[in-house]
């Protein structure tokens, strides 16, 4: 076990050391690396793609193990596929794997980054897709009875960007430590049925239509890469967490406070709305908080010099110019927050885990 920087280990790049640093490459691995932190009586913190991470930098005090076992199965009969993944597969090599081999389901997933082992834990979503539509079975090793635990996907209580695997917790850090995910999918070329209307429009398909996997594929990495969405080492729009707040849920009331042309779709007895709308008409443009912006100090914030600000390409995306602290990053994320909140009284909620750090 080594003190290492864990700035390099995610897609924001930002972050101090990690006080012990295990990387595991296989489920035994996983387990004894949990098994010694438990016994330490350190915090833990599981790593893997580093996709949806905001790290203090302070670093983290406890230890940090990076889940690093890889592969998969197949079982096919009857035109269902069991795919069954090592979580720390990484995810769109896997999503590719299928679209390649004739096994759709994942295909509007494409581009997302991370490792396979984290998807059910936020249930990983895109274009109108999300992991809880696939997964059958999760694999976990629970730190309170020290022991395997499986889940079957009505155990898992999936909601928007939630499970029952994010809200269990040991003194802050994930209960259940996923070693494996199994996916069913379907054997065949066409796609799930489209639920997307700007992926519908460029596939020129119907909303619930089909249209060929691979094509689903190609335009949701094409629109990916439009809002800097697909990592990309030449260009630091991509140097994010993704979209940095998710679609705030609210009670039709609130929904109809808001302007007519304001996106909004129903869930359950409330109102899905579009944080990138929100954003974008309380006043934030892309590349907000970039040094020489004329808005570059709203609300009286200190928006890092340039150092970090929106992508200019997505307003839902905080990104890292380069030489950014967690420190900046959380300083243009509270002025859009408070921002929005001014406008319209919804207050954002943080999509990635804000580790040793707040808004």
């Amino acid at each position: 076990m080594t003190e290492t920087l864990l700035a390099p280990l995610t897609t924001l790049g930002v972050g101090g050391v990690a006080r012990r640093y295990v990387e595991a490459g296989s489920e035994s691995e996983i387990v004894d690396a949990v098994r010694a932190a438990d016994g330490y009586g350190d915090d833990l913190l599981i790593v893997g793609g580093g996709s949806n991470l905001v790290i203090s930098d302070g670093g983290y005090p406890g230890t940090v193990i990076r889940v690093a076992n890889t592969g998969y199965t197949v079982d096919e009969q009857d035109g269902a596929v069991a795919l069954t993944v090592q979580a720390g597969q990484p995810w769109d090599d896997l999503v590719a794997l299928t679209v390649t081999s004739g096994w759709a389901g994942l295909e509007a997933l494409s581009g997302i980054p991370g490792l396979t082992g984290a998807t059910p834990v936020q249930n990983v979503g895109a274009y109108g897709s999300d992991v809880s539509q696939t997964i059958t079975r999760v694999r976990t090793w629970d730190r309170n009875t020290g022991s395997i635990r499986e889940f079957d996907n009505s155990d898992l209580a999936f909601g928007y960007r939630d499970s029952v695997l994010k809200r269990s917790t040991v003194n802050g850090s994930p209960r259940f430590v996923v070693l494996e995910v199994e996916f069913r999918l379907t054997a065949g070329r066409q796609s799930l049925p489209i639920r997307y209307a700007e992926l519908a429009r460029v596939l020129e398909a119907e909303v619930g239509g089909t249209a060929k996997a691979s094509d689903v594929r190609r335009e949701v990495l094409r629109l990916r890469a439009s809002k800097g969405m697909v990592h990309d080492p030449d260009d630091r729009d991509t140097f994010s967490t993704g979209s940095f707040f998710t679609n705030p849920i609210v009670d039709p009331a609130t929904a109809e406070r808001l302007p007519a042309n304001a996106p909004r779709w129903p869930a359950g007895d409330k109102i899905k709305l579009s944080a990138a709308w929100l954003i974008d008409n309380a006043g934030f443009s892309k590349g907000f908080g970039l040094e020489g912006t004329s808005n570059g100090d709203l609300n009286g914030h200190d928006l890092a010099g340039g150092r970090a600000s929106l992508s200019t390409k997505h307003t839902l995306a905080i990104t890292n110019r380069g030489e950014a602290s967690a420190e900046d990053v959380l300083a243009i994320a509270r002025a859009v927050r408070d921002g929005v909140d001014s406008a319209f009284g919804i207050r954002l909620q943080p999509e990635p885990l804000l580790i040793g750090c707040s808004l």
